[in-house]
Order: structure tokens, then sequence, then C-alpha cells
């Protein structure tokens, strides 16, 4: 009932807000600083961002500047699947360019699109061949296509990465980070010729029992039972993932918003603030977070549930008992691997401690493979995108990427 209720309000409210839109644009013309009509306009361009949207947007990277030359960069679907497709982004004419090893890009599946790593995109694309796990949208996938559960995803995982073939280097993001630590083991254990030459794990929840946050708490606050009972819904008509069962992306984003309600009001004052200034260009950047930050993928039911009880209620990665198709995963199997972790200072979701964990149950990793990198300054997100990621964290990603070449 509760994915039916939002979407009969979201019908009733669409023409609304394509009118708030329409009238904003019109209004706004030759409107002088100040005037009622400029009031007038600014109120319906805001009150026309104040919508969902369940569609990815676009990377928007159609060039990249490698040295002192600029590239043109294409989006290629290398391999599709019903629930995610393997995207590459190809440069263009590269032929004269020094040897970039291919980075398979790992993004979470926890109720944003992928491209809310495009900067992480575009920052890895100046030295690399850049792929990026590019999750569908599960109330647009049929039920014919089944279920998807976290070993479905380890599965993608695998096969993405055996597509892009030998020599491959993991970078997850979040989320995903133990997923890819369990495929590592799995191509490991099974001396997979496409096992990643190197792993990066950047602010994942390895093991949530170090520092816990807030979130870790609330995961720990209700049995399984009441996360399946009071957020779990079925995709309603007219969907093509009608009676999927999911973790509505719209549940997930109400829960942000209300942890920052107080910041994300001021934002939208002051997006009405800028346009009744005649400041376009401060308007547009706050437009432009906005429409990333309510664009919503809504989650499989299944993956979501085991994610929630598997990673952080029962441990099962650092107690030994995860496990992938009946196969008791093991990361000590993993030895030619180089492992990487990443974690920020002032992580409020992955808390520090949490991430390094995966260098303790990687006991088949050589010391001298290993590195770990505590970011001072960053949250969670200024890990993988911002200032000092470009400046600070990427140049250690590079070099260990590139040191594990050979």
């Amino acid at each position: 009932m509760l994915y039916q209720a939002y979407q009969l309000q979201s019908d009733l409210m669409s023409p609304l807000r394509l009118l708030a839109q329409g009238s904003s644009a019109a209004l706004w013309l030759g409107k002088t600083e100040g005037s009622l009509l400029r009031k007038f306009s600014a109120s319906m361009e805001v009150f026309s961002r104040l919508r969902l949207t369940h569609s990815r947007p676009a990377y928007g990277i159609t060039s990249i500047k490698v040295g002192e030359r600029d590239f043109a960069v294409t989006e290629e679907a290398v391999l599709t699947m019903p629930f995610g497709t393997l995207l590459r982004f190809k440069k263009e004419n590269v032929n004269d360019l020094p040897y970039q090893p291919p980075v398979l890009l790992v993004a979470p599946l926890s109720g944003h699109f992928a491209t809310l790593l495009r900067e992480t995109v575009r920052t890895l694309l100046q030295d690399h061949d850049v792929y990026i796990t590019d999750w569908h949208n599960a109330r647009d996938v049929s039920l014919r296509h089944g279920p998807f559960a976290l070993d479905d995803y380890i599965d993608h995982m695998i096969r993405f990465t055996q597509t892009i073939g030998p020599g491959t280097h993991v970078v997850a993001v979040c989320q995903p980070c133990v997923a890819a630590l369990a495929a590592a083991a799995i191509m490991a254990e099974d001396d997979d010729p496409a096992q990643p030459r190197s792993l990066t794990l950047m602010a994942g929840p390895v093991d949530c029992r170090v520092n816990p946050t807030g979130v870790n708490t609330l995961a720990t606050s209700k049995p399984i039972e009441w996360f399946e009972k009071n957020l779990i819904s079925h995709v309603p008509l007219p969907h093509a993932g009608y009676m999927r069962r999911v973790y509505p992306g719209f549940v997930q984003l109400s829960a942000f918003l209300s942890m920052n309600l107080d910041r994300h009001k001021k934002s939208f004052q002051d997006m009405y603030q800028h346009l009744l200034d005649g400041d376009v260009e401060k308007a547009n950047i706050i437009r432009v977070f906005y429409d990333e930050y309510l664009a919503v993928n809504d989650l499989p039911a299944e993956f979501y549930l085991e994610t929630v009880e598997k990673v952080f209620q029962t441990y099962d990665l650092p107690l030994g008992k995860l496990s992938y198709r009946g196969r008791l995963v093991k990361p000590a199997a993993i030895r030619r691997t180089a492992l990487m972790t990443v974690e920020g200072e002032r992580d409020d979701i992955c808390a520090v401690g949490q991430t390094v964990a995966a260098q303790d149950l990687c006991t088949g990793i050589r010391p001298y493979m290993k590195t770990h990198h505590v970011q001072t300054g960053v949250g969670h997100y200024g890990v993988f995108s911002g200032r000092k990621w470009n400046q600070q964290i990427y140049p250690r990603v590079r070099e260990m990427i590139h040191a594990s070449m050979g």
C-alpha cells in the first residue's frame, strides 16, 4: 500500500509541477530584480524542483583532459543484464597514449544511481580505462527476470570483471565493498585468470562492529522481520516491474533527508533567494545537486534485506560465515591481488576502522601488497569526490594501481 499511495500522490502532483516549471520559465524573462513576478517565478521554480525522479540522470562526461590534450569520451554498454549494465567510458583516439589499465568502478546499490560517482569516474579517466556497474532501477525490471539477492550482486561483480578480462583493477565505493571482497575471494579460490590485479575498498562496511555509527545502530535496532514488514513494498502499475518486491528509493531518501532536514530546507531557501537576486549561476549549483540527489533507485527486496542482515546485523564476512552459492567466502584465498583500503576521518556513515578490517581478513596477501589511507578532514562523500579526493586520495589510488600492473 505504501508504494501505491506514493504513486498516486506523484501522479496527482505531476501536472502541477509541470505547470509550475513552465510558469517559472515564462515569467522569468525580462522581470526586474525584486518584482512581484520574479518572486512568483522563483517560487514556481523551487516548487517544481521539490520532486523525486526515477530515471538515471546523465553522466554528462563527453571529454577528458589527459596531459595537455582533450579526448572525446563516449559511453559504451559492454554487457547488459536485467539488473545492471557494464558501462565503459571509452576515450577516442588514445593509441599514442601510454597504457592505461582497466578499472572497474563498483557503485553502490543503495537508493541512488551510479551517476552519484560521476566525479570519481571523471578523475579516474585521466589515467585509466574506466568501466562502471550501472545498476538498473528494480521497478523497471520485469518479474520474469527473477529475484536479485546478494549472491546475484556478487555474480555480476565476477561476470563484469571476467568480461573486462585479466589485468582488471577493481575500485569499490561504500556498500559494495563486502561484495567486491567476496567476488575477489571466489575468483582467487577458483584461480580465475581474470581475478583483479588490485582491489581498492573505499569507505565500505567490511566490519560494522568497529566504531558503530548511527546507520549501524539503526540497522541493529530492529529484527530483520521488522525491516521486511515495514520497508518492503510491491511495485505498482504502470511500471515494468509490477508486483516486484522492492525497498523503494523514496523511503531510503526520506531517511537521508530526515537526518539533515534543516540543511536541505536551507538549500531550497538559498535557491529561492539566488533566483530572486538574479544569481542564476549559484541557483544552478543547487539545482544540479538536487537533480542528482532526488533521483531515486529502488532496490530489489532480496538484496536489501540480505545486506541489512548479513552485513549490518550478523557480520557474516568478518566472522567467517559469509557464503556464496553454498560456498564459504574465504578472503585468505586472495594472494595475487594488491589491496588498498581508504577511510575518511569524519565519516559518519562508515566509520574509521570498518574498511581497514579487510586488511586483517586477507591474510594471504603479502604485507608489501597492502596499503591503507585515512584521509583527514573528510566525511563519507569526501572519500570519493571533492578537492581532497582529487588532490590527496586519488594520487595514492593511482600509484597503487599502476604499481600493481606488472
